[in-house]
């Protein structure tokens, strides 16, 4: 993983933190665990970053939903 990517792994991780009001110790949990982590952010880095982050909030907690971490 770059430092790019890992920055937006980051970003992400406290934004749903944030969102969902889960410390983000627990919200990297959830996405390694649901394998949204490493089969879907990291690999995306290129498409998901340029969403808006609102846009992004809703795609990866619909995924989270979708995968039963949330």
């Amino acid at each position: 993983m770059d430092e790019k990517t890992l920055e937006f792994v980051t970003y992400c991780i406290g934004k749903l933190s944030l969102f969902l009001k889960l410390p983000q110790q627990e919200v990297y949990r959830r996405l390694k665990k649901s394998g949204i982590l490493y089969e879907y952010i990291v690999p995306s880095y290129d498409v998901l970053h340029t969403f808006s982050s609102r846009y992004l909030l809703e795609d990866l907690t619909e995924y989270m939903k979708e995968k039963g971490v949330l």
